[in-house]
Order: C-alpha cells, then structure tokens, then sequence
C-alpha cells in the first residue's frame, strides 16, 4: 500500500509505511500549504525543478532530517553549497533506495533559481515504492514522448493543470492517454490566480477516458493498493 499526501500546490508526501519521499516542497510562502517545513519528515527529498515554488524548503528539510535531496546535477552542486546533502544525476538516470527507485524523464519547462542562477534540465520522473508505479510529470508541456512512460503500466500520474506556465486540462488529458495511466492527481492549480483551475472537473473528464482519480484538497491523501 502506497499512501499519496497531497501539501499543496506540486508538494507530495509519498509513503510505503517504510520510505517517506518528498516532491516539491514549496511550504513557506506557499498560501495552499498542509503543513510547515517543520511538521515535514522525510527519508529523500526529490526535486524537479529549481523554480522557488518546487525548490521551496529543501534544503533546511534536508539539513533537518538528513534525508538527501536527489535531483539533478546542478540542483545538488548548489544546495550543496548552502549546507545540505545530496545525490546529482540527470536525465535517463535511476537512483535506487531501500523499496523503490526513480528515475528521469525530460520534462519541457524551464529551470532557475529564485537568484537567477542556472538549475540545469527540468525533469519528469517514473517512481516505483511499495510495488506501485508513479509519473510525476513535473512542471511540464505536453509532448509525445510521454509515451516513453507508458512501458511502466502506471498506477497513478502526477500532472500539473493549471496552465500559463505548464499544459493546462485539455492537454493534460491528452497527457493521460499518452501515458495511459490507471489513476490521475490534478497539481499545480488554485495556488495563485494565474493558475486557477477546477481540478474535480477535469478528474471527471479524466473518468470518461477510464481514468479514474481524485481533485485532493491540500492535506489530503489517496491510497494505491
């Protein structure tokens, strides 16, 4: 059984009972936030993006827990700097841990630090924990090669809608008959104005292609078993 915690806007809290994984996690400053950098325990933090609302409070959660942060190489190389710890990779990589592993897929968005500095290629990733198969798209465009992930018969699909700055419902739908997976989670919505989006509209959308899913309030959470 995997339990999927929902913190608001693309933070999640991802747990076999065992490994406790942490995407994302943009709590201070964040409007939507379940809980504070704080109230979080992890055993990896994994981050897509250095965009300030997915590098969020990494790295004082990391020098907290002393759970790594796994992204890619320059993410790590500057979080390192700023006293945390880490493991670099990029694209088509796999980083295995005790239940699981991850790894990369291309994602097209940008990637910068808050200071402007360069956070290397956004990233997508396919996660296996507890027998269970996760696409965390990421801040993303819709593009074909999301096909790739199809091959992994995934269980649940992490897909931003709130469009302006990632692909929006209609093509996250497209998204999810690329990557046919069985269930979908709506992130990256209703955090600002500029994203606003109805996420329970599109889950029903979503169940008329098949796909089943839940629109989660932040704080929220959805079982795969």
């Amino acid at each position: 059984m995997v339990e999927v915690r929902y913190l608001g806007h693309s933070a999640l809290l991802i747990s076999d009972g065992t490994t406790r994984i942490l995407v994302d996690p943009f709590l201070t400053g964040n409007p939507k936030a379940a809980l504070s950098a704080d109230q979080v325990e992890a055993d990896l933090v994994v981050l897509t993006h250095a965009h300030g609302d997915h590098y969020g409070d990494s790295v004082a959660i990391s020098q907290r827990t002393g759970a790594p942060i796994i992204s890619n190489y320059e993410i790590v190389s500057y979080a390192e700097k700023q006293g945390a710890k880490g493991v670099g990779m990029n694209l088509g990589g796999t980083y295995r841990f005790k239940g699981g592993w991850l790894k990369w897929f291309p994602a097209w968005h940008s990637s910068s630090f808050p200071d402007g500095t360069y956070g290397g290629l956004a990233q997508g990733l396919v996660l296996e924990l507890g027998g269970k198969r996760l696409y965390i798209a990421g801040d993303t465009a819709l593009f074909s090669d999301m096909t790739l992930v199809a091959q992994y018969s995934l269980d649940l699909a992490v897909l931003p809608i709130g469009d302006h700055f990632t692909m929006g419902p209609d093509d996250a739908l497209k998204a999810l008959e690329l990557t046919r997976a069985k269930q979908v989670l709506p992130v990256h919505y209703n955090t600002f104005p500029l994203i606003a989006q109805d996420g329970a509209a599109f889950v029903q959308q979503a169940g008329r292609l098949g796909v089943g899913g839940q629109a989660l309030a932040p704080g929220e959470h959805l079982t795969l078993s």
